[in-house]
Formats: C-alpha cells, structure tokens, sequence
C-alpha cells in the first residue's frame, strides 16, 4: 500500500490517501473502511443528456465522488472492493445524496476520511505501508557475483538489495585474485542481510544459488559472525536455510517457493506467533483453565483487574458495524499494552483466526489465576463462557 497524505490531528480526525498496489492491500483497506466513513475516489457513472429535439441519450463519463459509506462488499475473487452509500459533495453529473457505488481496485487512489481515527486503524495503516513489518520469510538470491535480498510477505516479494561484484576468472597457477573477488562478493552480501533483514520479525531466510555457491557463502558468513562477533547473526543461525536455485536473477524465486522443503518451512512462519499464542491458551485451559478466559465479559473483568498477559483478539471484531462495540475493544487493546501485557490481532482470514472465531474471536492467557471468574458465569452469558468453568465442574 502507498501512502500519498496524511493528516490527522490531536482530535484523532482528519483524512489519508492511499493507493493500493497488492492485493494484499485491498483486505488491508477492507478492514480500514467502516460504515459512517466517507471516502472519495474516481469512478464511472452513466449519465443522461437531453437533446434540443427533446430525445435523450446516455453517455458513460469518468467523475469524482465523495460517498458516506452504507455498505461494504469485498470481492476476494476479482479484488475488488465495493462501497455504497449517498454522495455527499457537489458533483456536476450525482446530485447531492443520490446513491452510487465507489469500486476501489489496485492501483486506483482513494481518499478516506474518518469520524475519528483510533489507534487500531493508524496501526493498520501503518502494517499496510510499510511492508518490512509483515515480511517473515527473507531470500537470498544468488551466483557467483551476482545476489538479490528479497523480502517475502503473504502477497508480494520486495528486492530490497541487488549486489553486483566483478570476480576475476581463476588463472593457472593464480587463484588469488579469483578469491580476493569472491570474498569482497560474500562481504556485501552478508551486510545487506544485516542492513536489510529484521530478524524480531523474519522466522527464515532462505540461501539459493546453483552449484555450492549457497554453501561457500554460508561457511564465509558464519566465520565472519564468528570473528567480528556478529551476535545478530549468531543468535539466529538456525532460521537459515540452504535450497537450490537455477540462478541469482529474482525470478528464480519462483521456483524455490515451489519447493515442499521450502513451503513446509515458510507455513511455520505464517501467523507464527499467533498459533503459538493459540496453542498456549488451548493449553492452559486444560491445566490451569482459572488462567485462560475467552468471551468479551470474562476478558473485560481480566483487563480491569490488569491481569491480562497476552490478549488473543480477531480482527472481525473491528469490522463490526457499532462504533461503541468498535470503540469498546480498542479501549480494551490500549488498556492491555498500558498494563504491559502482549496483544495478538488474527486475521480472519488465516486458520488460527478461524479458530479463535470459535472462542467468540476475544481470549486472554492471565499472569495470575481468576478463579472468581469462573464462579462468575451466568446461564444469559451470550458472549461464550470463560473454558474452565465447564471442564471443571464436578
């Protein structure tokens, strides 16, 4: 996603405009936009025009429109997003208040504008346009003088660096000077990963190249790391991962994520923290279920007693249509973090989120055991019950 404005002020209101350019980006803009917003971008409109001799004809023009948002429609197949609503700024073609549908697509600009902005949609905006934040898997492209660093997300592959060193041929009785070239070759690609890799956020980094380039270089980094003690290197030996790959061009890429090895290691990596942070609340509802809650009531009471840990938390739940519910849980995001606890925001659209969908899309691992809260559930409890209180009742 490309940021083109921005301006919101201390009063959380204002506007930005964006430009999606993957379709990555149109469910980042989906979950953006809610109903009461008012957003403005160009669209087709069929209008009528009526001729001196009183007969009519229609023409299809090209216009700008600002709509107050009524309904949204996300169209995943085509990637297409469709927003109906009342026009609500003069136009010489769309009286004031009729009704038109904005299609926002890839690579068409919108303006939006919000009531006010919170937290979780700024974050949103902020994880949409800069792609290094949602980047997990890192490749290294290369042969012998030629390498790319690429970042790999969900929905696209950035070439963060192209490195190119002239390596003189090996001569007969002389490999020096072939050497000195490979080793000033293995230099530069070893810092651009320094330089371009976040290792808090990539959980591999792939090595391709034909041949044992892949495995001269690794030897070369490791040795380096090891000499010049390059602990963010040393600290993270075990995410890299050596595979062929026809060539150092980018488009050998293809052919290495089409790798069961490779895809195997890169489905870890996907929403890598939020199973695992799925996998301990399912655990900890079995042994210690007084320390694991799920249901928007338990996970309020949690939160006022500060004793959320790690707050589990869908982002449906923002997309809901009440501004107060919206509000409500964004006021409970920022509560947690200014306890100190952890939030994970699942994607709908990913199998742990669908999963926690299940638990009413809100869970809470506690830092210390509510048994009150177990004792607390009520039969009118239409949010989902805290798991303990049923798996323990004798």
């Amino acid at each position: 996603m490309k940021l083109l404005g921005k301006y919101v002020d201390k009063g959380m209101q204002g506007n930005v405009t964006l430009m999606p350019e993957e379709s990555e980006d149109m469910w980042h803009a989906y979950n953006l936009i809610a109903k009461g917003d008012s957003v403005r971008s160009t669209t087709i409109r069929k209008v009528q025009n009526e001729t001196a001799t009183g007969s009519s004809t229609s023409s299809r023009v090209r216009t700008t429109l600002t709509i107050a948002v009524e309904s949204i429609d996300f169209d995943t197949q085509a990637c297409v997003l469709r927003l109906k609503g009342r026009n609500i700024e003069e136009n010489q073609y769309v009286k004031m208040g009729a009704y038109h549908t904005l299609d926002l697509e890839l690579n068409r600009k919108f303006e939006l504008r919000k009531p006010e902005w919170d937290t979780i949609a700024l974050e949103r905006i902020e994880m949409a346009c800069d792609p290094t934040q949602s980047a997990d898997v890192a490749a290294v492209v290369m042969q012998e003088g030629l390498a790319h660093v690429c970042l790999i997300t969900a929905s696209m592959t950035l070439v963060r660096s192209k490195i190119e060193v002239s390596i003189p041929r090996k001569r007969k009785g002389s490999v020096q000077q072939h050497e000195k070239g490979l080793a000033k070759f293995y230099e530069q690609v070893m810092q651009s990963i320094l330089r371009h890799v976040n290792f808090d956020v990539v959980k591999c980094v792939l090595i391709a190249s034909p041949g044992f380039v892949r495995d001269q270089f690794y030897d070369y980094m490791f040795q380096q790391a090891v000499k010049m003690d390059y602990k963010l290197l040393l600290d993270n030996k075990s995410k890299f991962m050596l595979v062929h790959a026809s060539s150092g061009f980018k488009h050998s890429l293809r052919e290495i994520l089409q790798d069961p090895a490779v895809l195997a290691k890169m489905s870890d990596t996907k929403a890598a923290g939020e199973v695992k942070a799925l996998e301990q609340f399912y655990m900890m509802l079995q042994c210690e279920p007084a320390k694991a809650f799920y249901g928007k009531k338990h996970v309020l009471r949690a939160s006022e007693s500060q004793a959320i840990e790690t707050l589990l938390i869908s982002d449906n739940l923002f997309r809901c249509q009440d501004v107060g519910l919206r509000k409500e849980y964004v006021n409970l995001v920022e509560s947690v973090r200014d306890a100190g606890g952890e939030v994970k925001i699942f994607s709908s659209m990913h199998i742990s989120g669908e999963q926690l969908a299940q638990l009413t899309g809100i869970a809470a691992l506690l830092r210390f055991p509510m048994p009150e809260l177990e004792d607390s559930d009520d039969d009118d409890d239409e949010d989902g019950a805290a798991g303990g209180a049923d798996s323990d009742s004798d």
